[in-house]
């Protein structure tokens, strides 16, 4: 199923007792999810968030900062998403979905009945910042290479990192630019997932992420790095299965 809206590429499954909007890391678009998405059970859909400048929106500016991006996400979930429906970012995108909720919150919009986040330190702990923009192309693969994740034969391709470096350079800065502001905690319970191995958002990084919710908070601890919601995601599922089972009905 595609759909008409770019955020939303391949639909938002209304026929589903459950949607799981799912927010991509820096550099990713919505086909991060799409086989992912299907070791879910049938009654949740995975349904990929596509943020402007990769994939089919590659012509579009990407954003460089989540405050226009979850005002303008915060609006089409609003006008298109049928609830019942959680939210799942991971790195980045755990931030944009993080601050989206806040936005709709803002606006009384609909809000989830449950956030799940990976890949992303409390957005109340700063982040070290770096200029992708201005790094040449060995520094770039250099970095890179340091968090993990990105495959060797895209580091080895100056002419791919090129054209990746501008979409990477923005969704950096949307990450770690961002200025935390002190709001209540969502009235929404909020599940975390932590690679042992990730040295940016380890098991004692994400648990401060309780503070964000009024509700029940989990954190499960997951072998591996920073993309380890990939490498176990067979026990991400049931996890998520687990906590949405309640709001999928029969």
């Amino acid at each position: 199923m595609t759909s008409g809206n770019p955020w939303l590429p391949y639909g938002t499954c209304p026929e589903a007792g459950m949607r799981l909007l799912c927010l991509p890391h820096a550099g990713a678009g919505a086909a991060t999810y799409r086989n992912w998405g299907q070791g879910l059970p049938p009654e949740i859909a995975a349904c990929p968030v596509q943020p402007p400048g990769r994939e089919r929106r590659y012509g579009e500016e990407p954003f460089a900062s989540v405050e226009p991006l979850a005002k303008e996400l915060a609006g089409v979930i609003a006008d298109s998403v049928r609830a019942p429906y959680a939210v799942f970012g991971h790195s980045t995108g755990a931030l944009c979905a993080f601050e989206t909720l806040r936005e709709l919150r803002r606006i009384d919009g609909p809000l989830p009945v449950h956030l799940f986040v990976s890949g992303r330190c409390a957005p109340q702990t700063p982040l070290t910042r770096h200029d992708l923009a201005s790094m040449d192309l060995v520094e770039l693969a250099d970095l890179l290479r340091q968090l993990g994740g990105t495959p060797e034969e895209v580091l080895a391709e100056p002419d791919l990192l090129a054209l990746l470096q501008p979409l990477l350079a923005a969704d950096f800065s949307v990450n770690q630019g961002y200025a935390y502001t002190v709001e209540p905690p969502l009235a929404i319970p909020v599940t975390a997932f932590a690679g042992i191995d990730d040295q940016g958002a380890d098991v004692a990084l994400t648990e401060p992420w309780a503070i964000h919710t009024a509700r029940e908070f989990a954190l499960h601890a997951l072998p591996g790095g920073h993309f380890a919601i990939f490498d176990s995601a067979a026990a991400v599922h049931a996890h998520i299965a687990a906590a949405l089972a309640p709001y999928c009905g029969d």
